[in-house]
């Protein structure tokens, strides 16, 4: 009886192990989130919120997550 559960655990494993090994692999998806890096953030001027650069607004040096914002902090005599 030992030696049939022996052979039947030794074939199981064998099984797993080849297909384990022999599974193709999507190299591209595995180095692509190596590889991505954060997106620099900057301040909005206006309330403070952290925005990615690329979706961010700017005026000058100054950064908007929203044109609201931008419209706000850039019409005169609100201040």
């Amino acid at each position: 009886m030992f030696r049939l559960l022996f052979w039947i655990a030794f074939i199981a494993a064998a099984v797993w192990l080849w297909r384990r090994f022999n599974r193709p692999r999507p190299a591209q998806s595995r180095q692509a989130a190596r590889h991505d890096e954060p997106a620099p953030m900057v301040r909005c001027a206006q309330c403070g919120v952290h925005v990615p650069q690329d979706k961010a607004l700017s005026h000058g040096q100054r950064w908007y997550c929203c044109q609201a914002h931008l419209q706000q902090d850039s019409s005169p005599g609100e201040r």
